[in-house]
């Protein structure tokens, strides 16, 4: 009988956070996988499990990176300098030159990037999409609504963001031109086909979402609520699995989850 295959070795970045932490358990749970490579900053000392970056992506075949956008962008140039290994980005927040720089390096080695690993999330995010399409902007405003832990220091969340990107694909529209970010003082009556975004920050919130869809005489509300980090972390390691020896490209998790028809 031929022996199985030898298990996907993964790279988690960020180790010592507290998603590094969420992700090694996760990976070392999953049949399958292996934690070949543990590293931080690198400016971090060795030792303990860590490993410096460069051994680290010798090591590995896949990284899973929870980091900051600046860290994940550099992480993904170094990635595609050496032709690999493949990369997992959980980070939010980028800016256009990091966005670029992911782009730039998926041309060499395959990258999946998403604002959020979870299933629920992604699920809303095909909802939101079809409710936008059936529901008129002249008839119905959309409102979306993220909370999330004190210690978030981007807004509105990379998941708000993609629900929005998905409420404007149902209607045609392009985010960027129907979004509002915030209100505060005379705002002036609410322009129809308008994204509105509200933002909450305070302890230890995981994360919740919600996508409202408000008319004169009734209203719609699908939402999600995130009750561990856990779950993202599992959500990552399925997108490790799927992949590990893709060809270059940038992917999601519409990609891993088989939703957008690109195998």
């Amino acid at each position: 009988m031929p022996d199985s295959d030898p298990p996907i070795r993964i790279a988690v970045a960020g180790a010592l956070g507290r998603m590094g932490h969420a992700v090694i358990a996760a990976a070392e749970a999953e049949p399958g996988l292996t934690v070949a490579a543990r590293f931080d900053r690198p400016d971090s000392p060795t030792g303990e499990g860590l490993m410096s970056p460069e051994a680290a992506l010798e090591a590995a075949q896949v990284v899973i990176d929870f980091t900051t956008p600046a860290a994940s962008a550099a992480l993904a140039e170094a990635c595609a300098a050496r032709g690999g290994p493949a990369l997992v980005i959980g980070s939010t927040g980028f800016d256009e030159a990091q966005i670029a720089a992911i782009a730039r390096a998926a041309e060499r080695v395959a990258i999946v990037r998403a604002g959020n690993f979870s299933l629920g999330v992604n699920v809303l995010m095909g909802l939101v999409e079809q409710a936008a399409a059936r529901l008129a902007p002249e008839a119905y405003d959309i409102e979306i609504l993220e909370a999330h832990h004190r210690r978030k220091v981007d807004a509105p969340s990379g998941t708000a963001l993609m629900l929005g990107e998905a409420a404007a694909r149902g209607r045609g529209a392009a985010l960027d031109q129907v979004a509002r970010r915030g209100r505060d003082g005379i705002t002036g009556a609410r322009p129809a086909g308008e994204i509105g975004f509200a933002v909450l920050r305070g302890g230890g919130i995981v994360g919740e979402h919600s996508v409202t869809f408000a008319a004169e005489d009734e209203i719609l509300t699908l939402s999600h609520s995130a009750r561990d980090r856990g779950l993202f972390a599992r959500g990552a390691v399925v997108a490790a699995r799927w992949v590990a020896g893709r060809a270059p490209g940038q992917y999601d998790m519409r990609d891993v989850l088989g939703f957008s028809g690109r195998s």
